[in-house]
């Protein structure tokens, strides 16, 4: 082995523990805010990313869509429950295999470990991040069939993932993990569930009952 070789293995895992310290610090740093009015709302409000509210929303996409006979919302609904259980599944199998200390845990407590192995709690599942995930994942599937949700759908996601930190649930790796994930998810269903032949004509259908930036205008004109 050449000198070089062995020098860049000694310092690869220097350069992963100085992240993972700056990605601590970081932690930290926002988690002093936890208990700020703000971040407590707001963490609150990103709960309708956990598994179930989550879920709930995907099925009153489903289920709006087959009582108002508007098939293309109901294929988006569907979409949105594939790529969330998809990217929740796979949360789910790296959470049960890896433990990484939840930041608020690490500051309360003074503990911290990250490191290949099978989860003992809620405590050590920080790494990735569920809500991130899927909430990325749903909002991209949104984002691509129906862009008129696009601003909305992407910011709640984007406030929901941003809060973890602050709230102390999540590392900014993690969030960004999350992400990563959510958007691999949508990915893969976009791939194997491309859309209809019909979609343009269904999705005009959709659109017609959203606002416009025309909407204004004949306001305007009928006042």
């Amino acid at each position: 082995m050449s000198p070089n070789s062995h020098n860049n293995n000694k310092r690869s895992p220097d350069a992963a523990s100085a992240v993972e310290e700056a990605d601590k610090e970081v932690a930290r740093s926002a988690a002093r805010h936890r208990h700020h009015p703000v971040v407590k709302t707001l963490g609150t409000a990103s709960e309708i990313a956990d598994q179930i509210p989550l879920s709930i929303v995907c099925a009153a996409m489903i289920g709006t869509g087959a009582i108002t006979h508007r098939p293309y919302m109901t294929q988006v609904g569907l979409k949105m429950m594939t790529a969330h259980v998809l990217a929740n599944s796979v949360k789910r199998i790296i959470k049960n295999n890896f433990r990484r200390t939840r930041p608020k845990v690490m500051i309360e407590e003074q503990t911290y470990e990250c490191e290949a192995g099978e989860s003992e709690g809620g405590h050590d599942t920080s790494f990735p991040s569920g809500h991130t995930a899927g909430a990325v994942a749903v909002a991209t599937v949104m984002a691509r069939d129906l862009p008129q949700t696009a601003v909305p759908a992407l910011a709640i996601a984007a406030m929901i993932a941003g809060i973890q930190v602050p709230r102390g649930k999540h590392y900014p790796i993690d969030v960004a993990a999350g992400a990563v994930l959510g958007l691999a998810a949508a990915c893969a269903v976009h791939a194997f569930w491309p859309k209809g032949q019909n979609n343009k004509r269904t999705q005009q259908n959709i659109s017609d009952h959203w606002p416009d930036k025309n909407s204004s205008d004949v306001m305007g004109t009928a006042a």
